[in-house]
């Protein structure tokens, strides 16, 4: 009888599994012996999150059959792109991919908004992802749907167009935000002044939730992650004591970390508010909104918001590490201006890639193989004029299978 050492690799795992029965064994039989089609299938169910339409009969899926002849051909990429062409792409793996970023509970259980479908519609017309924090750009339902106009004070334009199952595939047109919203084009700032936004992040408080969910959604990082007490205090808002709980060293141990590079950055919105009342985003050019000047007697001696001028003190420091532009200054006036400085950083290419891989691998990148992978694709997606369908099919690809 012939030794399994004496076979061929795949001739053993055949033998392994015929022997053993066991359905772990199968998976990993699976894994090792996977074949175009096998990959193809595996690409379609990651990208599309459904299986590939069968025919008529049920009998073939000529989609598996057409990507699976791509693989064999070396163009695994192109098999990627047919499962992108696959409306479930847009109306389920991106909706429930974009979704968390819209609310403070980061749950993918949130009715359709004005900023899902915004990102989904750059995705699905291959815009520069790094323009969603600073583009004049929304994304609304075609005029021919029949929908409720969209407005600034409900959501009732989107959560028609998902009640009636319309195709965000084909449903979506782009418009600029500044000419269905009443901003000024240069006070947009891509999804940051979305309606779904103002409503999550500026809604009460101080507006610093606009900044802290910006950077969990957007660079992957939160303030705990990279608080400095090295940088300036001089831009931190009266309302934050400088003795906390009568203990002066928790502000400058701690509180200080976050607030000297925060409270800088967020003054880029001191002119937006969220209206309860009216239910809708306030913009008051010239006028700093009252949240910004709240508390004053918390101390009295800290900054007074004068206007939206911001500055990056993170541009100094080890925050340097988030990788700035260099073709940027590091400051500038209004959320547009502050949106370009975010999208522009190495953190903000990182961080998207990462997501998509996720996404679609099912798991964080756990080793040096997959970490090279996402910095490759990072390397890719920036080059590539932030492409983020590309990230999507060379994640698919390297998850494929062998």
């Amino acid at each position: 009888m012939t030794s399994l050492g004496n076979k061929s690799r795949s001739e053993n795992a055949a033998r392994f599994c015929a022997l053993w029965l066991l359905p772990p064994l199968f998976a990993v039989c699976a894994a090792v012996q996977a074949g175009p089609r096998e990959q193809a299938k595996r690409i379609h169910d990651r990208l599309a999150g459904v299986p590939a339409m069968s025919d008529s009969n049920g009998a073939t899926t000529p989609v598996l059959d057409q990507m699976a002849t791509e693989i064999s051909a070396g163009r695994p990429l192109n098999a990627a792109f047919i499962a992108m062409d696959d409306n479930a792409f847009y109306n389920v793996t991106l909706k429930n991919f974009v979704t968390p970023w819209t609310n403070e509970e980061q749950t993918v259980f949130a009715p359709l908004n004005d900023y899902t479908a915004t990102v989904i519609g750059m995705v699905r017309d291959d815009l520069p992802f790094n323009t969603v924090l600073s583009a004049d750009l929304l994304y609304v339902g075609n005029s021919n749907l029949g929908l409720p106009a969209y407005s600034t004070s409900d959501n009732a334009h989107y959560e028609a167009m998902e009640n009636s199952g319309v195709d965000l595939k084909t449903g979506l047109v782009p418009v600029t935000q500044s000419s269905v919203t009443g901003l000024p084009s240069s006070a947009t700032a891509g999804v940051l002044t979305s309606r779904a936004a103002a409503q999550a992040f500026l809604v009460a408080g101080t507006n610093r939730a606009m900044f802290r969910f910006t950077l969990l959604n957007h660079l992957c990082t939160d303030l705990e992650q990279i608080k400095d007490n090295t940088r300036p205090s001089d831009r931190i808002r009266q309302d934050v004591s400088r003795s906390p709980g009568g203990d002066s060293r928790i502000f400058l141990n701690s509180c200080s970390g976050c607030h000297s590079g925060m409270d800088p950055m967020i003054q880029a919105f001191a002119y937006y508010d969220y209206d309860e009342t009216a239910q809708s985003m306030l913009y008051t050019p010239g006028s700093v909104r009252p949240k910004y000047l709240q508390n004053s007697d918390n101390f009295k001696y800290g900054y007074i918001t004068p206007d939206d001028h911001w500055d990056n003190y993170w541009r100094h420091g080890p925050n340097r590490s988030l990788g700035w532009s260099g073709t940027l200054t590091g400051h500038g006036s209004g959320a547009k201006a502050l949106g370009e400085e975010l999208e522009n950083s190495d953190a903000f290419a990182s961080c998207q890639v990462t997501k998509v891989f996720k996404t679609v691998c099912l798991r964080d990148p756990g080793d040096a193989a997959d970490r090279n992978q996402v910095t490759a694709m990072t390397v890719s997606f920036k080059a590539g004029n932030y492409r983020l369908k590309q990230v999507f099919a060379e994640s698919a690809v390297y998850c494929m299978g062998q």
